[in-house]
């Protein structure tokens, strides 16, 4: 019995994630979710109490897939820690040359909702976004970037502004740029948390700096 309500809140929020992230979460009714997920809207109310509660799962069921994406983008890009971040957004930008894409469902949903930021669904972007940018910050650190929660901060700005930009525009580019400028905040941060050099003393005009000038006597 509790597998079957398991399964049946499954149909549920996969027809909803279809659904909302092709339409938007205002025009896609609770009939149009029950039916495409082939039940009744009385079931479909037995699992939810109200849409609201459901466009909440809808975003709380993208949390983990999306944050596990990105870090996979991450870790297996090859290179220094630069290149793992321009890698998250080359694949974004990948992804968004699909002609199914429909910018970032976290972003969106929170724009549809603006008028309510107490919306259990903007809740929830809160949290993924929040998420991301702790995860991202901890695996910067972990490469030895310096004052890696401020940084990871600023590359979120710019992964969501490019989000943002090229569901305007519908130009992947955009994306690809951003991820430069990212990559390039992180070469600064790394440069910055770099050990000074050590070797010999460093040569000026025929004398080693830090030595007095050989006696003429």
């Amino acid at each position: 019995m509790e597998h079957a309500v398991s399964s049946t809140r499954e149909r549920i929020v996969d027809a909803a994630t279809k659904l909302f992230y092709a339409e938007g979460i205002g025009r896609v009714s609770v009939d149009a979710v029950a039916e495409k997920a082939g039940l009744t809207k009385r079931t479909l109310y037995y699992h939810f109490r109200s849409k609201d509660d459901l466009i909440a799962a809808y975003l709380e069921g993208r949390d983990q897939p999306s944050l596990k994406q990105m870090a996979g983008w991450f870790e297996a890009a090859v290179g220094g820690p630069d290149d793992k971040v321009e890698a998250i957004f080359t694949n974004l930008a990948r992804v968004a040359r699909h002609p199914k894409w429909k910018g970032c469902g976290f972003m969106r949903t929170a724009a549809e909702l603006a008028a309510m930021p107490g919306h259990p669904a903007v809740k929830a972007g809160s949290r993924h976004k929040a998420g991301f940018e702790a995860w991202l910050a901890g695996a910067l650190a972990g490469h030895g970037v310096a004052d890696a929660e401020m940084l990871a901060r600023e590359i979120v700005l710019l992964v969501d502004g490019a989000f943002s930009i090229m569901l305007v525009h519908r130009d992947a580019e955009y994306a690809e740029a951003a991820g430069r400028a990212a990559a390039t905040l992180v070469k600064v941060r790394t440069a910055a948390a770099a050990p000074p050099a050590t070797g010999r003393p460093a040569r000026r005009r025929g004398r080693i700096v830090g030595r007095a000038p050989a006696s003429k006597d």
